[in-house]
């Protein structure tokens, strides 16, 4: 079981000072983040509308950094008032250690705190999702019951996409 006590990780919103580790993070899993992406983040963070979310291990080293959407494109979670956590990306070295967890927990009790009954998360569909996939699960994640989705939008059935980071499966968590 996941304690931030012994796993030596600390979680808390992202500061402007942190857009360097950010960047560095970002580049270290291959990813494209840029200055001008993470100011947009962290300008939206200050108008209430999503909290950029970093975890750091006892060394100081940034490990992870997620997001917590409170106005989600997904149009159930919006209906439902449903916030998502989005963009957990841990870095590489820094895997199977309890990072995403942290940075989960802090999306769950956050979303608690302003009075969330749900909160949501999507996981891409191939082979490269499968440890989020499982973890997510473990955490009591289900599918909300609307099948994949893609770019945020249901899919109908027979319809055809790309299997690319675009294709997930949306899913549901109680905090009550």
């Amino acid at each position: 079981m996941y304690d931030p006590v012994r796993d030596n990780i600390r979680t808390r919103p992202a500061q402007e000072s942190d857009v360097p580790a950010l960047l560095k993070a970002t580049q270290m899993l291959g990813k494209q983040g840029t200055q001008d992406y993470f100011a947009t983040c962290l300008q939206e963070q200050a108008a209430g509308r999503r909290a950029v979310l970093i975890a750091v291990q006892q060394d100081g080293v940034l490990a992870g950094y997620g997001m917590l959407n409170w106005m989600p494109l997904y149009p159930l979670y919006r209906k439902l008032g449903v916030p998502e956590i989005q963009d957990v990306n841990v870095v590489p070295e820094r895997r199977r250690r309890g990072v995403a967890t942290a940075l989960i927990r802090h999306a769950e009790i956050s979303a608690r705190a302003q009075g969330c009954a749900h909160i949501g998360i999507s996981v891409g569909l191939n082979a490269d999702y499968g440890p989020a996939q499982r973890l997510y699960v473990k955490l009591g994640y289900m599918p909300d019951g609307h099948g994949v989705a893609y770019d945020r939008q249901t899919m109908a059935f027979g319809e055809v996409r790309p299997l690319d980071d675009n294709l997930c499966l949306m899913m549901i968590k109680s905090l009550t």
